[in-house]
């Protein structure tokens, strides 16, 4: 009796663990830079894209990890 094997198939939930991490953890980088960001815009640059301070500031303070 002969047992074949599939290398792809082997731990392939494994490399599919991390990479949905990797992605998740890259999501949460890029948002926190970007809530960081439009934390640090004027009232002025605010208006010049018609935003207030007081639309943002629930977004700019919302945890990381929250969209």
């Amino acid at each position: 009796m002969t047992t074949y094997t599939v290398p792809t198939l082997i731990n392939s939930h494994e490399s599919g663990f991390f990479r949905g991490a990797l992605a998740i953890l890259r999501s949460w980088s890029e948002r926190a830079r970007a809530r960081r960001e439009l934390s640090r815009w004027s009232e002025r640059d605010l208006h010049d894209i018609g935003l207030s301070w007081s639309t943002i500031a629930e977004e700019v303070n919302k945890p990381f990890w929250r969209a």
